[in-house]
């Protein structure tokens, strides 16, 4: 049996995608499963061994460019792909219109969420087959249930990511044992003080002799690593990386702290010791999944104070190092 995932973006929608992915390997190893996804975010469903193949769209670069012939060659191409690989049906697990559109590129039957259940209702109607899955739950817990009844196997009591970083991502020049700093945030509101972070890294490497890398994506991220770091010689301003690269930087680290971030899942997924530190949002709805090793502080106007954020991250570490 040949499907198509289509879950397009963002990078936090494709990571609490993974655990239904690692179900469907474990449950249904006879399907192959291909994923279309966002080009900007492909690499998260690299992550994941039982991903056969991997198709990108570049929806945000398409839509800015609609009255270029160019942008309909690409997407008629990428239509062309997906018809070619004759897919015995489709699972948009997104729930929006944008994506049912493209789930109907790969003319095959359509299966998602039903009016009720889905983000924007009217896209039941691209359907041919509609599952209900309870809202207000989490998105992992969600997707793992779709997949579930799609694919017509008992919910696993066991939750696992299953990521694996493939060679192509690997780094080689790691200054080990080291501890991550997701610093930057799609938004100023969601950032911790930069004197926080300093004074977070100083008392990590106190306490713990150990670096500490930040890793950045653009400019104004490296700018505010870069000032972070300008007086700490044990922290290290990360050279730009891929998503793959950074996957494998979280995975070999100690532990992990961070705001409210893409990565901030990605290491949680790669199942390391994490603390989400939230500024300006309820982590009840935006935060890691929570275990012994994996916790969220903070809320909406309530920053978490330096000395609380280490001490449930040596927890976390030490719960994990217990686990193992």
């Amino acid at each position: 049996m040949k499907i198509l995932l289509v879950r397009l973006s963002s990078m936090g929608d494709l990571i609490h995608t993974l655990p239904a992915v690692q179900d469907l390997a474990q449950q249904r190893p006879d399907v192959e499963l291909h994923w279309l996804s966002e080009a900007g975010f492909a690499d998260i469903a690299r992550l994941h061994p039982f991903v056969k193949k991997v198709h990108t769209m570049k929806w945000r670069q398409w839509r800015k460019n609609l009255t270029q012939a160019e942008t309909w060659r690409e997407i008629g191409r990428l239509k062309t792909a997906l018809q070619q690989e004759q897919f015995d049906f489709v699972l948009d697990s997104q729930g929006l219109i944008k994506s049912a559109l493209f789930a109907k590129m790969a003319k095959a039957p359509i299966y998602g969420l039903d009016q009720h259940s889905a983000r924007e209702s009217w896209v039941a109607h691209f359907y041919q087959h509609q599952f209900a899955v309870e809202k207000g739950k989490n998105a992992v817990w969600r997707n793992r249930v779709l997949f579930a009844q799609i694919f017509g196997y008992s919910l696993p009591e066991q939750q696992s990511f299953g990521l694996e970083v493939p060679e192509a991502g690997r780094l080689n020049s790691l200054q080990t044992p080291y501890y991550v700093a997701l610093h930057a945030t799609s938004r100023d509101s969601k950032l911790w003080p930069s004197e926080n972070w300093v004074a977070l890294l100083q008392k990590i490497y106190a306490e713990q002799n150990t670096k500490v890398y930040l890793p950045w994506g653009n400019t104004a991220e490296k700018t505010r690593a870069e000032q972070i770091a300008a007086n700490l010689p044990f922290a290290i301003v990360c050279d730009k990386m891929s998503l793959l690269q950074a996957a494998d930087l979280l995975d070999k680290a100690v532990g992990v702290m961070g705001v409210d971030t893409g990565l901030l899942h990605l290491a949680n997924a790669l199942d390391k010791p994490v603390v989400g530190i939230y500024t300006d949002t309820d982590p009840l709805k935006t935060g890691v999944q929570v275990s012994p090793w994996a916790q969220n502080l903070g809320n909406v106007a309530k920053i978490p104070a330096v000395e609380e954020v280490y001490r449930v991250l040596m927890e976390c570490v030490a719960a994990k190092n217990n686990n193992n």
